[in-house]
């Protein structure tokens, strides 16, 4: 069973990506927390509520196999936020897997995971993320190694089965 780290945006972040991920992610029978900007009550864009149980700067990537950066417009509080990248960086760099979907694929861009790399984002962030090298794939999920994309909320099943069969190994 692996232990994963959900990162969401403490107002704003995009209900479905989180809780049908999630689903996903439990039904494989993994275990998940959730990171942000504060401890506590997180509220979605349309008015699901999650609880943060740390800090993003408090992640301890030795303990986890895995990050998920979850989007909605919440989520561009992290596109230039160093916890944020160097959590993204050290996952990388233990080989584990890294993933986000919506616009937060910027968030990796930004860290300088996607140079070279093929990625999905929403339509909105496709400059973004080929301006920082990534390879821009019309694929509603885009695997490349242990980096796992998805475009937005309605590939979010799809995104937890990736998720899952990656951890799976």
């Amino acid at each position: 069973m692996a232990k994963v780290i959900f990162v969401i945006a403490p107002e704003d972040f995009r209900d479905e990506e989180l809780f049908i991920t999630q689903e996903e992610v439990a039904k494989c029978g993994h275990e998940m927390w959730i990171a942000s900007h504060k401890t506590g009550t997180c509220m979605g864009v349309h008015g699901g509520i999650a609880q943060s149980d740390l800090l993003v700067e408090d992640v301890d990537t030795t303990i986890f196999d895995g990050v998920v950066f979850i989007g909605g417009k919440g989520s561009r509080v992290f596109f230039d936020d160093p916890h944020a990248w160097m959590l993204a960086q050290a996952m990388n760099g233990q080989g584990k897997m890294v993933a986000a979907i919506c616009i937060a694929p910027v968030i990796l861009a930004n860290a300088g995971l996607l140079k070279k790399k093929n990625a999905t984002v929403f339509e909105s962030e496709i400059a973004a993320i080929e301006a920082k090298g990534a390879f821009y794939s019309e694929s509603g999920v885009t695997v490349d190694g242990n980096l796992i994309t998805a475009s937005g909320p309605d590939q979010a099943k799809q995104f937890g089965l990736e998720i899952c069969k990656f951890l799976a190994g």
